[in-house]
């Protein structure tokens, strides 16, 4: 070390500068004469621009340039700079030795004789090329991502600066909330909240949350420049210097007010689906239910009939008799409208114009409701007639007025409207596609809230205190409206009043006759005559209950508890002129009995006792004998059946031991 310093220390100023410069090679450290003729070469030079000292020294240096340059005459203004400015400085593209192009840092310096006479030119050059590629590269990738932001138009992509004005707008912005960019830029980005949540301090806490956390990310109601509302999804973040300090924001919106849309119809269509399953379940219970407590009351009431017809004459036993009556009517009532939210309900289909029938029932109507109470209606003078049961559909509508005046217990008012309506494609409630009147009952009374309106179609609810209220009356109406192929709506909100909708099909053809029963016999009206009765059901009760009416009445009974029991008795050839059967038995029901012995018995006549509407649609050919039936109305069932002539009539039970 010590002797190399000693040969550096030898040497002479010139050659300590020569060696220095021969030892560089990041820079190319060259003279040129006053011409711009190359005279010196160091390694640096050599290694970047690729020319061997001999091969270059006495050559021009503009062979460094580009044609475009040369052309342009560039080398020699830059040696006119670097003489008259005392230098030259740029950047720009120098050709190597093998004609590839590289980016070259230029310094040219003139040099002079103490005196000032120029005698060359000192060029010093470096090659930037690595360097210049990034910055190019990066400006592409800059170019490239401004293009890619401002091209995107699902998305408002800006910026905000520290204190959330908008810094930049991209055409997804322009589109999704409405303003351009000059309209913008510059204001603060609050304006897009909604005045609730300015007043709450969202916009406030979006920014610190995105300053605290790096990012905010929420969805909610945003408002465009028009004022109309959207439903978007946010992201914000926090954009930092290296020192990390912030410097402004990224904020991405996107307008998702479409997938909220179909998320909430998916939700209701679950919503329904589920509403739907639960009442089907709660209709299948409280069938079966009316079913077992049809048959319990028919034994009870045909029972206190009887009772009360041959009980000696006791006012006070009879007022207790009457009295047994009437809850057990009032049973019947219950287990009917149970069996209408059931639909099991067995329904006499007309054609009905809404205005007539609701003027006819005007009167009942305001006797119901009070006079507290005022009813207005509003019916459309071209209404469309519609299909349903005349008696059930005037039921429902008094429920629904009575229901009505209950929640108005100081007094109010009760619109009774109807509109046409068209349902386009099938609904999730299961509402199917074609033409509809909505019957609706409006009131200003208190309203119900959302659990109370939730559970008002379940049967057995009711808000009105003990005694005063089933519970079936809403029930009801949704099970009419199930059954004829339309559905009920309730709508309600706490203070606002409560609308229950009725939505019946409306009738395609306004001729249609009303729905006639078909009567038990072809023949003329025939007088009141005693028959052999054949009374068939698989409850006891019932049977027993049955065959001491018919006796009662003066005809001759049989009992069965089958259908195969039935048969027996049938085959044996007794004299039977009508057959009395219930519906829904094991093994056999009454439609099948009924139409095996249409198949063996062709004119014999068979009548359908039954409190379920569920018989399938050929049965109408025989006569049906609604559940719990009084003996008034089995007697006018009868009276028209014509006995079989030359019959001995005798009492015979087969499958079943009545008592009588």
């Amino acid at each position: 070390m010590v002797g190399e310093d000693r040969v550096f220390g030898s040497l002479s100023e010139e050659g300590r500068y020569r060696l220095l410069i021969e030892a560089v090679t990041d820079y190319a450290i060259y003279m040129l004469d006053t011409d711009g003729v190359v005279t010196s070469w160091n390694p640096g030079a050599r290694r970047f621009k690729g020319y061997e000292a001999n091969e270059i020294i006495g050559q021009h240096f503009s062979r460094f340039y580009s044609e475009e340059d040369r052309n342009a005459g560039l080398p020699a203004r830059v040696l006119e700079i670097a003489k008259t400015t005392g230098k030259y400085e740029s950047e720009g593209w120098r050709i190597r030795k093998d004609g590839s192009r590289f980016w070259a840092f230029v310094v040219i310096d003139p040099i002079r004789t103490p005196s000032g006479e120029l005698v060359g030119y000192a060029k010093i050059t470096r090659d930037l090329t690595e360097r210049k590629l990034a910055e190019q590269a990066l400006k592409k990738s800059e170019e490239q991502f401004r293009l890619l932001v401002q091209g995107v138009t699902d998305y408002a992509i800006y910026m905000l600066d520290p204190e959330g004005r908008v810094d930049s707008w991209n055409l997804g912005a322009q589109r999704i909330k409405g303003y351009m960019p000059d309209e913008i830029i510059g204001k603060h980005f609050s304006q897009f909240y909604t005045p609730e949540d300015r007043e709450a301090g969202e916009p406030q806490y979006a920014v610190e949350m995105a300053a605290r956390e790096g990012r905010y990310e929420r969805e909610g109601w945003r408002r465009r420049k028009d004022g109309t509302r959207f439903w978007a999804h946010v992201v914000i973040d926090a954009i930092r210097d290296e020192a990390g300090a912030l410097i402004g924001f990224a904020k991405i919106t996107r307008d998702i007010t479409e997938r909220k849309e179909a998320q909430e119809k998916l939700e209701a269509a679950r919503e329904a689906l589920v509403q739907s399953q639960k009442m089907e379940a709660i209709g299948h219970l409280t069938g079966g239910v009316a079913h077992d407590f049809n048959n319990l009351l028919m034994a009870v009431l045909g029972s206190l009939e009887l009772v009360r017809k041959r009980m000696p004459s006791d006012e006070k036993l009879t007022a207790l008799v009457d009295n047994a009556i009437l809850g057990a009517q009032r049973g019947a009532t219950l287990t009917k409208r149970m069996l209408a939210f059931a639909r099991r309900q067995e329904l006499n289909v007309q054609t009905i114009h809404v205005p007539e029938l609701v003027l006819g029932m005007t009167e009942l109507l305001q006797r119901s409701v009070g006079q507290s109470v005022s009813i207005e209606t509003r019916f459309p003078l071209a209404l469309k007639p519609i299909r349903a049961d005349a008696n059930q559909l005037e039921m429902a509508l008094l429920n629904l007025a009575v229901n009505a005046r209950d929640a108005m217990p100081e007094g109010g008012q009760i619109l009774l409207a109807a509109r046409d309506a068209i349902i386009s494609t099938d609904e999730p409630d299961g509402l199917k596609a074609g033409r509809y009147v909505c019957v609706s009952v409006q009131d200003t009374g208190e309203g119900m809230d959302e659990g109370t309106l939730n559970r008002a179609m379940e049967p057995f609810f009711t808000t009105k205190g003990i005694g005063k209220g089933t519970g079936l009356g809403l029930p009801m109406v949704h099970g009419l409206a199930q059954q004829s192929g339309g559905r009920f709506v309730l709508k309600s909100r706490v203070g606002e009043g409560t609308t229950a909708e009725v939505w019946l099909p409306a009738d395609s053809d306004v001729h249609s006759a009303k729905k006639q029963k078909r009567p038990i016999s072809a023949e003329a009206d025939w007088p009141h005559t005693l028959l052999v009765v054949l009374a068939v059901d698989d409850d006891p009760l019932v049977l027993t209950n049955t065959l001491a009416m018919l006796e009662d009445l003066g005809h001759t009974a049989h009992g069965a508890s089958s259908g195969i029991a039935a048969l027996e008795v049938l085959r044996q050839e007794n004299p039977i002129d009508v057959v009395i059967t219930d519906h829904v038995m094991p093994l056999m029901t009454g439609l099948q009995l009924a139409n095996k012995i249409k198949a063996e018995w062709p004119k014999l006549p068979v009548i359908l006792a039954t409190g379920f509407a569920e018989i399938a649609s050929g049965s109408f050919e025989f006569a049906r004998l609604s559940k719990p039936f009084s003996q008034t109305e089995l007697a006018e069932t009868l009276k028209n059946i014509q006995p079989v002539p030359g019959k001995a009539h005798v009492l015979k039970f087969a499958g079943a031991s009545p008592k009588t």
